[in-house]
């Protein structure tokens, strides 16, 4: 079994920057592919980026490239998803997870054990 925690959140004007944490306990995520997902009020849970063990293989959304930075630590069992240039249609929570099966798919159906989530507002 795996616990993860996301923190970081918070509301912050347009343009801001914040950097959230997923961080795993009850064994080690170090051989897992890991993802972040995001879901706005009434909206479904969409995929942001995924990142493979090794950190070498990334994928994002369409919507977060060239703003968002995912990246890992396996010597502390954490993910991060850095966020840039923050806008409103960002405002979701954020909730990280570990890929089932390592293929990087963008399917919320290819992740297991969520996180709890941590809410991102942001305003104009």
């Amino acid at each position: 079994q795996v616990h993860l925690v996301e923190s970081g959140g918070g509301s912050v004007q347009a343009g801001a920057s914040l950097r959230l944490s997923c961080a795993a306990s009850g064994r080690s995520i170090g051989m897992n592919g890991m993802a972040w997902f995001r879901q706005a009020p009434g909206k479904e849970r969409t995929f942001v980026a995924t990142i493979n063990w090794s950190g070498e293989e990334i994928k994002y959304a369409d919507s977060v490239t060239g703003r968002f930075t995912i990246s890992r630590d396996n010597a502390k069992n954490t993910v991060y998803l850095q966020m840039n240039s923050l806008k409103p249609e960002d405002t979701a929570v954020y909730y990280c997870a570990v890929d089932r099966f390592g293929m990087m798919e963008t399917s919320r159906q290819a992740y297991t054990y969520w996180g709890q989530g941590t809410q991102v507002t942001v305003s104009s």
